[in-house]
């Protein structure tokens, strides 16, 4: 197969970023209207009590999930060497996570948004049976990854170019995952030109739910200064670091199962310093291919930035309409995605 040019690669997140323009004016709405797509009525957060009685992690078992991921892979950089063995209650290696992405204020961000919710679990249980029946040896978790800070076209009264979604979404969020027993949510930061360090406590109250777990993306982390939308932004290992630490602490303190914790990525120079990222059994680290494109281009984007550069676990990004814009005019199966070299163990639908 011809290898996609880094140019090309790279265009496929710019084109992203073709989004942006659409999706933050439409989260902008979140602050004064409630009735959006996918939206639902809730009257708070439902404080479930950890689970303490959380089975011991089967070694074997994992040792050999992971071999199973890296499907055959030769370059001795699969599967990740000397990674923790997980707390008791981790999801990663022994489920592949499914998930719908999007905002509810806005139809453009993704499925979870722009179908109402009765239909948005039609569509992604039917996603799930699909993976289901490709990968049968490999149980499905299904969640919902909510962009919960949102980058901005305008400066906002504290001048950082960030929406931040209110209690009331979130929380209509849990509500909707509340559909389907089991369900796990995810929290998306695009900071813009505020900081990591800043945002996470927005969102603590929700982190410290044993099914809430948390991505960020460094697509619209502007650390010098840059307006979102106008160039990719970036994460270093160290901030990433940040992060780990601070959802390690947070389940020791509140006695949790392990986080998840996804990275968004599609350019080289969206995280730096990869081979600094430290692991820890408390959180499990997931680099999520972002990119959009035809299937050619994405297995591209995967090789070079996210089986080139191990950290963890894996993800691939599916558009159902982006996509679809040049030929072959499709989206990548399940099937064709089982024979990627690792085995993404994180799946999300925009």
């Amino acid at each position: 197969m011809k290898l996609p040019h880094l140019a090309g690669t790279l265009l496929i997140g710019l084109a992203s970023v073709g989004l942006f323009a659409n999706c933050s004016s439409d989260a902008k709405k979140a602050n004064g209207q409630s009735k959006a797509a996918g939206d639902t009525t809730a009257t708070g957060t439902a404080e479930a009590p950890p689970d303490t009685t959380r089975k011991p992690i089967d070694t074997a078992l994992f040792k050999a999930q992971l071999k199973k991921l890296a499907n055959g892979d030769t370059t001795g950089k699969w599967p990740v060497k000397n990674q923790p063995i997980p707390l008791p209650g981790s999801i990663l290696p022994f489920k592949r996570i499914v998930v719908y992405y999007g905002n509810l204020h806005s139809k453009k961000m993704g499925a979870l948004g722009e179908y109402a919710p009765k239909e948005m679990w039609s569509r992604l249980n039917a996603e799930v049976k699909h993976w289901e029946k490709a990968d049968p040896g490999t149980p499905v978790q299904v969640g919902l990854h909510y962009i919960a800070a949102v980058a901005s076209g305008t400066p906002g009264k504290d001048g950082k170019y960030i929406n931040r979604m209110g209690n009331k979404q979130i929380d209509s969020v849990l509500a909707i995952a509340k559909m389907k027993p089991g369900t796990i949510v995810f929290l998306d930061l695009q900071v813009a030109l505020s900081t990591i360090k800043n945002e996470l406590p927005h969102i603590e109250k929700y982190l410290q739910l044993p099914n809430v777990h948390l991505g960020i993306d460094p697509e619209f982390s502007m650390k010098d200064g840059s307006l979102p939308g106008k160039k990719i932004g970036t994460y270093d290992a160290a901030d990433i670091n940040y992060v780990s630490q601070y959802l390690t602490d947070m389940v020791k303190k509140y006695n949790l199962p392990p986080k998840v914790f996804v990275v968004h990525r599609f350019t080289k120079k969206m995280v730096t310093n990869y081979q600094s990222i430290k692991l820890h059994p408390e959180a499990q680290i997931v680099m999520h291919m972002d990119g959009w494109g035809e299937p050619e281009l994405k297995q591209g984007t995967y090789r070079y930035f996210i089986q080139n550069e191990p950290v963890q676990f894996t993800g691939f990004k599916l558009f159902y309409k982006n996509d679809l814009k040049k030929a072959p005019n499709r989206l990548m199966t399940p099937e064709e995605l089982l024979k990627l070299r690792p085995v993404p163990i994180y799946i999300q639908y925009q």
